[in-house]
């Protein structure tokens, strides 16, 4: 009864997911993906008939909805509402004589249409891409949005972290203390070389960044190679990593993390001949005859991840326990006071 007039509901958004693998995320890309939708009759102006008139439901009196009771027990009943079957929640019915040829009294039709979809570069993952009032349309319905999220499909060498990127690559223990030298192709079909300064010394773990700002272009066998020096300070410039959204021209890092592989074992002669090589191993401050009297230990390898939850479950068992023995305790010295 307010003189405002009556309001227009909104139709739901309708969500898809889009797959995107790291390589669409970091050159951008567009896919053209078709949907069907439902759109308003153009015959009818949605409103179901040919003379575009309606009657009042009977079976809900116009108001779209079916109240049912249901008997639960002795006095007990079940009141449930639901949408009425006759009108569809309309709460307007339509003579069979007087449907729509096109739309059959539904209001709306079918229709099929082509959504070009861009992926910026940069973009996240989640990140959402909206098609305003591309959902399905309803008489006297403020049409939703389509909504696409973005899912980024894993990437068998690159691991991204917001805008930065990251790499792992094993070396040999010759690689790590005589240098290194190896080729990775970037998301882009670029080919990086990465090599370490004369003399350094790669250990296990220990992250390099490196960037192609100051990098040196050259040709070699037709394709564009980027030769990137790694400092021994282990720093860059930053401009491999992904490009920032709305700002491609300026990119995050790419981390690589080495891995340095150790032989298992050596042989007698190895030793000997890396003791000649490697610095002497430090002495003992602690004569024969003091070494006699310590106590001979054996080391064994551990996993000391799986080590640490073990402990961390057998200290929760304990207090469990602990907690069970106390409240078992505090009730029988209450039944003995009785």
């Amino acid at each position: 009864g307010s003189s405002r007039g009556r309001r227009q509901r909104r139709g739901e958004d309708v969500v898809h997911p889009l797959k995107v693998s790291l390589e669409d995320l970091y050159l951008g890309t567009s896919k053209k993906l078709s949907l069907s939708r439902n759109v308003i009759c153009s015959k009818c102006n949605g409103k179901g008939s040919k003379s575009g008139a309606s009657m009042t439901c009977p079976g809900c009196q116009g108001s779209g909805m079916k109240v049912s009771i249901r008997q639960l027990g002795p006095s007990m009943i079940q009141q449930m509402q639901h949408p009425c079957n006759e009108c569809k929640g309309t709460g307007e019915t339509i003579n069979d004589k007087d449907r729509c040829p096109q739309c059959k009294g539904e209001k709306v039709v079918q229709e099929k249409k082509v959504l070009e979809v861009i992926v910026e570069k940069g973009m996240q993952n989640g990140q959402k891409i909206t098609f305003p009032g591309e959902a399905d349309e309803a008489p006297e319905t403020v049409t939703g949005d389509i909504v696409f999220v973005l899912q980024q499909k894993d990437h068998p060498k690159f691991k991204r972290k917001g805008e930065d990127l990251f790499l792992e690559h094993t070396l040999s223990l010759t690689e790590a203390l005589c240098g290194f030298q190896f080729v990775i192709t970037h998301l882009d079909g670029r080919q990086l070389l990465i090599k370490s300064n004369p003399g350094e010394v790669v250990k296990p773990g220990k992250f390099l960044e490196v960037s192609n700002l100051k990098g040196i272009f050259y040709q070699l066998l037709g394709f564009k190679f980027v030769k990137l020096v790694i400092p021994d300070s282990c720093k860059a410039i930053n401009d491999e990593g992904m490009p920032l959204y709305q700002r491609p021209f300026m990119k995050g890092k790419l981390y690589i993390q080495f891995t340095v592989e150790f032989p298992d074992s050596l042989s007698p002669d190895q030793v000997k001949a890396l003791e000649a090589i490697l610095p002497p191993k430090p002495t003992s401050q602690l004569s024969d005859m003091e070494l006699d009297e310590c106590e001979e230990t054996t080391l064994y390898d551990v996993n000391i991840e799986e080590e640490m939850r073990r402990k961390q479950q057998q200290a929760a068992q304990e207090a469990y326990e602990e907690d069970e023995d106390m409240h078992g305790g505090a009730q029988r010295v209450q039944c003995a006071q009785q």
